[in-house]
């Protein structure tokens, strides 16, 4: 299948556009690359093209997806509608990484919203995913369903050779490559169906801008809010197990644990190491001997809070994919731009 990471190499968008756009007329699935995450997308207005959805990744059928939308005009074919806070970020943020989440027209997408009044929006800000929107629209699809393309509670794809490892009992499914995610985890969700707007989840946008957009403060969650994708207390979750740590406790671990790993003898590392601060330099000297070089997989955590989101769930399947049964995460600063990648780890570590 022709790659589209490139979105000025009209000839291999036009060559494999036509076939993804069938399936999804068809009521198959097409994964398909956004600037968040890969998504696993079926035509949201049909209920039996929805629940293959659900059953190709082993979802609670209650546990509401997205609908992605070319534009406003398809956003309104799904919504009751859209209220002036909704419409202001939409204006600010559309084509993006937000998802609103609106009143539902009684007729759309109730099997994608998970039987709730309320439906879940988002125009995504990709090139590959606005070229198979739009076409889908222009041949009958008013909106495409898409959570991640992974198995439920996993950790998401940010490359297509993520979403082909995940599904290989699936050698059928149509995954267009659109190359790395850009923003890496998934969108910011505000809930604008009930007055007045609460943020459900973080991604990549600061509760600020949010809230300079929306020109007025975003509440907390709280009993009332509708369900939302990403929003369980475990989610996110590679096969290893996940500890997030403050430095200090880290630091004190790493001490305890590391005499013991120079005497293992396995082909596979004992630890998985994130870690954006610099370790002590005694414990630096400790990982670089050859038996322990072994035995920990190192990585360093950008400094910056984008790039960290941009590369965690793919440095979350490396890890995985070295066979380490323990990842140790050093826990990102109290900053609200770190506020997406800390709530990503934290129901990872909660998995």
């Amino acid at each position: 299948m022709p790659r589209l990471s490139d979105a000025r190499d009209d000839a291999a968008l036009q060559a494999a556009l036509p076939a993804a756009v069938q399936a999804l007329v068809d009521g198959q699935l097409v994964a398909f690359p956004t600037e968040t995450v890969y998504g696993l997308g079926a035509r949201a207005d049909e209920a039996t093209a929805v629940a293959g959805i659900f059953a190709a990744k082993g979802r609670p059928s209650d546990h509401p997806l997205i609908v992605h939308v070319a534009d406003v005009a398809g956003a309104e074919a799904f919504a009751a509608a859209l209220p002036p806070v909704a419409r202001r970020l939409m204006a600010a943020f559309w084509p993006g990484p937000l998802t609103v989440i609106v009143p539902r027209r009684p007729e759309m997408a109730a099997a994608a919203a998970g039987g709730q009044s309320s439906v879940g929006l988002r125009c995504p800000d990709h090139p590959v995913a606005l070229a198979l929107l739009r076409a889908a629209a222009a041949a009958g699809v008013p909106g495409v369903a898409a959570p991640s393309a992974n198995r439920f509670g996993q950790v998401s794809p940010t490359r297509a050779e993520h979403v082909r490892d995940e599904f290989p009992d699936r050698p059928d499914l149509l995954v267009l490559d659109g190359g790395p995610c850009a923003v890496g985890i998934e969108s910011a969700i505000v809930d604008c169906s009930r007055g007045r707007p609460v943020l459900l989840r973080p991604g990549g946008l600061t509760t600020a801008a949010l809230e300079a957009a929306a020109g007025e403060p975003l509440a907390e969650r709280d009993a009332g809010a509708p369900r939302a994708s990403g929003t369980l207390e475990a989610h996110y979750a590679p096969r290893a197990k996940l500890r997030l740590m403050a430095p200090a406790a880290l630091q004190a671990a790493l001490e305890l644990l590391l005499p013991s790993l120079a005497g293992r003898d396995a082909t596979t590392p004992a630890l998985a190491l994130y870690t954006r601060g610099d370790l002590v330099p005694a414990l630096q000297r400790t990982l670089r001997q050859p038996a322990l070089a072994r035995q920990v997989l190192l990585r360093r955590m950008p400094d910056d809070a984008a790039a960290a989101a941009r590369e965690l769930f793919a440095t979350l399947r490396d890890f995985d994919a070295a066979g380490v049964p323990l990842i140790w995460v050093e826990a990102p600063p109290d900053d609200p731009h770190w506020d997406g990648v800390r709530d990503r780890l934290q129901r990872a570590a909660a998995a």
